[in-house]
């Protein structure tokens, strides 16, 4: 039951310059496109985020799963085959959906376009290696030398690093953990990320490392990674079931936003889900806690407002969310009070004004960003 709550007169200029020092605010693909959004579609989002949203505070925009899947029959969230990778095992844009990353230019392109509208850019990733890799048993890339990474005058593969007894329990086919307590499974992991920092990627978005699927070892490995790079990068870490106090202490100081319920979509059962929860990491004092070269968030998942797909869909943005009003008022009151990231989930090129008011509530934003916050009697 939430009982008070209390704004801090700061301002921005009074707040500490640090990674995350407020929840990171946004924009994600995955409610509107599923997996299937091409350079066309997100750009023109951007632009309009660029435009509308980013005077509220919505910064980062994010391609949520799958921008390596070619989008042709047979192929879906758990296929086999599909997936473009470069000769060192990493994943690649689909060059049909991502034209300019054609010639081995990766996201360059697009997060240079995305830099230059004032936002910030980020991916979602999956944990360990991919299946294909593994299949293809490509060589791992040693990025201080730019060759194949050799150990014991052998030069490693995917096959050496891959565990196929620790799959992704959602995407079985499509990715496995890594062994990261071998030089060569987190030489592999610090291309992947070198990769991202190299094309201009300035969140990465880690899936099936947390909950269920918890690998305190990757999660560990990437972040002593992105500590090393140049490239200053948030870490949000997804999804969650079953979450405890202890389990979000355990990665809190490893990453800047980490989330603690399952998916939540636009039904008032997936609304109701996070009050207990986000009661019991403030009693924990985990909002705003330390967190990877600055602070970390207890994230709530994005908000399912506007024009959405469905789960796991084939498609793009095709209906209206099912909340009512006074569900999504509820909805991003919450968010705010717990301190959650704000990221928005609909398509903004269809963007109705009572949504638009509602993420753009100046109290509401001002609440998730400065709040002390007592949810917890």
């Amino acid at each position: 039951m939430v009982s008070c709550f209390r704004v801090s007169s700061k301002n921005l200029f009074d707040v500490k310059l640090e990674h995350a020092s407020s929840p990171p605010r946004g924009w994600n693909s995955y409610d509107s496109f599923s997996w299937t959004i091409s350079e066309e579609e997100f750009l023109q989002n951007a632009q309009i985020i660029s435009k509308r949203l980013l005077s509220s505070g919505y910064e980062n925009v994010v391609v949520d799963y799958l921008w390596y899947r070619r989008k042709v029959e047979g192929a879906n969230p758990d296929s086999l085959g599909f997936d473009v990778i470069d000769e060192w095992g990493r994943m690649v844009p689909d060059p049909d959906r991502w034209p300019s990353s054609r010639g081995g230019k990766g996201f360059t392109e697009v997060a240079k376009k995305v830099h230059d509208m004032g936002l910030k850019f980020g991916i979602h990733v999956m944990r360990g290696i991919s299946t294909q890799a593994v299949n293809a048993n490509t060589l791992i890339l040693d990025t201080k030398t730019g060759e194949a990474f050799e150990e014991g005058r052998k030069k490693w593969t995917a096959q050496d690093i891959g565990l196929k007894d620790s799959p992704c329990s959602w995407m079985p086919h499509g990715f496995m953990s890594v062994n990261t307590t071998s030089r060569a499974g987190a030489a592999f992991l610090r291309s992947l990320h070198t990769q991202y920092a190299e094309w201009g990627v300035d969140l990465v978005k880690l899936d099936c490392v947390f909950g269920a699927d918890l690998d305190m070892y990757e999660i560990g490995t990437v972040s002593e990674i992105l500590k090393q790079l140049d490239q200053p990068i948030l870490y949000s870490l997804s999804p969650e079931t079953g979450v405890t106090p202890e389990l979000a202490k355990a990665v809190s100081g490893f990453a800047n936003m980490y989330r603690i319920t399952a998916d939540d979509w636009d039904s008032w059962g997936d609304v109701a889900s996070h009050f207990d929860i986000s009661r019991d990491l403030a009693a924990a004092n985990l909002i705003g806690a330390d967190g990877l070269m600055g602070k970390s968030w207890p994230d709530l998942d994005m908000l399912p407002l506007g024009w959405l797909t469905d789960p796991a869909a084939n498609e793009g943005p095709h209906r209206a969310s099912n909340l009512t009003a006074d569900e999504q008022r509820t909805q991003i009151t919450l968010w705010s009070m717990a301190q959650s990231p704000l990221m928005f989930g609909g398509d903004v090129r269809n963007l109705d004004n009572a949504t638009y008011d509602l993420i753009t509530n100046a109290v509401l934003l001002e609440i998730n960003s400065f709040s002390s916050v007592s949810l917890y009697h």
